[in-house]
């Protein structure tokens, strides 16, 4: 997923604020589904969230900059998946984390829906 750095985006310093990188990889997670026509839930009370992030920050974007998101499946269980999520500006990596998705339903652990788990394993 490619992203422009907007003046919103940054810091009083005018390089992308450290949080707005996690926000692109919510976004490029988000698009994998919405592509598909899909929105990542099958309801009111489920979903993905997040169990646990590991974050690096490499190096930094600025105003108008073109990123690019990128996401990589590392493992899928039951009811969690976890990925790899980096941002690029051209040939330099700015950004890496892997993320622990866990999918609930009324706030609790349950089996990724099949039709989800399609999604992923076709990524």
């Amino acid at each position: 997923m490619k992203i422009r750095v907007y003046y919103e985006d940054t810091d009083a310093g005018g390089i992308v604020y450290h949080t707005n990188y996690i926000k692109y990889c919510e976004r490029a997670r988000s698009e994998i589904f919405f592509q598909r026509g899909v929105k990542p839930t099958l309801g009111e009370n489920s979903g993905f969230v997040v169990r646990d992030i590991k974050a690096s920050f490499l190096a930094t974007a600025v105003l108008g900059d073109i990123l690019e998101v990128t996401t990589k499946i590392l493992t899928m269980k039951r009811s969690s998946v976890v990925l790899l999520q980096e941002v690029w500006k051209k040939d330099v990596k700015l950004f890496s984390m892997e993320v622990v998705l866990v999918y609930v339903e009324e706030g609790k652990p349950c089996r990724i829906p099949e039709e989800f788990e399609d999604i992923f394993k076709a990524f």
